[in-house]
């Protein structure tokens, strides 16, 4: 266990993060699917802004790597434009 208070904050707001980057995340990768699973136009071209926005978010904060963001969003759109 820490013994500096500094220490012991840090533990708090690193729990804190995990939590908040677990659920963004989870909530992200459902989103992704949902939006693979969608077989009309119309609502899959509603759905990609929210889902891209999501996806810059967690790359900016550095759940996951910008290049796996990019390639996610590339897929995406290549799979709403093929509909």
């Amino acid at each position: 266990m820490a013994n500096h208070k500094s220490a012991q904050k840090r533990i708090r707001s690193n729990d804190t993060k995990r939590l908040r980057n677990k659920y963004q995340h989870k909530t992200t990768r459902n989103a992704v699917r949902k939006l693979r699973a969608t077989t009309d136009k119309k609502e899959a071209q509603d759905l990609l802004p929210n889902v891209v926005a999501m996806l810059d978010k967690l790359a900016k904060n550095n759940v996951i790597h910008k290049n796996k963001a990019a390639n996610l969003k590339s897929g995406l759109q290549l799979a709403v434009n093929k509909m």
